[in-house]
């Protein structure tokens, strides 16, 4: 018997309940307190805690670090576009704002552009810092040890 098969079982059963937690953060942050940073980093570490137990190669292979990288890349174009997207948007002739989520949906009665600018932006804040998270701890988990352990 495996002395980590415990540690296996358990992180097979925890992992995917961070991960709806870190979901859970991203979608109702902009009703309380979590947002995108939140989430990302809750997502980011049920990534390090399977890296931590089934090794870097299976995280490696779960997310590669292409993936992680594009990831840092997409989310901040996705927050970006959505800034920029109501500068493009303007139908009534008056000047919008970077940000200016009421552009995203025209409904003047309702802030239905304001919800969905908040969640694509978090959403790009989620993706970048998922991204940039796990990419740090791939650099560091991935270095050689300058000593030796036999030195230690």
């Amino acid at each position: 018997m495996s002395p980590h098969l415990i540690l296996r079982v358990v992180s097979k059963l925890l992992i995917p309940l961070i991960v709806i937690f870190g979901l859970y953060v991203q979608f109702h942050g902009d009703f309380g307190p979590g947002g995108g940073f939140q989430a990302g980093v809750i997502i980011a570490v049920a990534v390090i805690l399977y890296a931590l137990i089934f090794g870097m190669d299976e995280a490696r292979r779960a997310v590669p670090p292409g993936a992680v990288r594009y990831g840092a890349a997409l989310g901040v174009l996705i927050y970006a576009g959505v800034g920029v997207a109501p500068l493009f948007m303007n139908g009534a002739g008056e000047p919008l704002n970077f940000l200016d989520y009421d552009a995203l949906h025209p409904d003047q009665g309702h802030h239905t552009g304001q919800h969905y600018g908040i969640l694509l932006v978090e959403l790009g804040v989620l993706t970048t810092v998922a991204s940039v998270m796990l990419a740090i701890f791939y650099a560091f988990a991935g270095r050689v040890p300058d000593i030796p352990d036999e030195e230690w």
